[in-house]
């Protein structure tokens, strides 16, 4: 979803990309769900690990909280973001946090 976001939201200068640390190689039903309320159409993404995005390095990297399980990834900007995990969460509190 925050990929998604910073494609619609970014313009023509950025270009996202984003990884798990545990892909389960499907993007979560509940989040093509909550993003197509959005008019974002996420089911044509997959769910990739982080093997599989460009070495970098990028100007900024988020991670969503993965602790020890984000290796390095060269960059000039590092954040954390302190957003749950929706995965099972029912459409209201996806959709929450997906604003989040």
């Amino acid at each position: 979803m925050a990929e998604a976001f910073a494609r619609v939201h970014g313009g023509p200068g950025v270009e996202a990309v984003s990884a798990g640390s545990r892909p389960s190689g499907a993007v979560n039903a509940g989040a093509v769900a909550s993003m197509r309320e959005v008019g974002y159409d996420l089911s044509t993404h997959a769910s990739k690990g982080l093997d599989a995005i460009p070495p970098g390095p990028y100007d900024v990297v988020v991670t969503m909280g993965c602790g020890d399980a984000c290796p390095w990834v060269p960059a000039t900007r590092r954040e954390d973001w302190s957003i749950p995990d929706p995965k099972g969460l029912p459409p209201r509190e996806f959709a929450a946090i997906r604003d989040d």
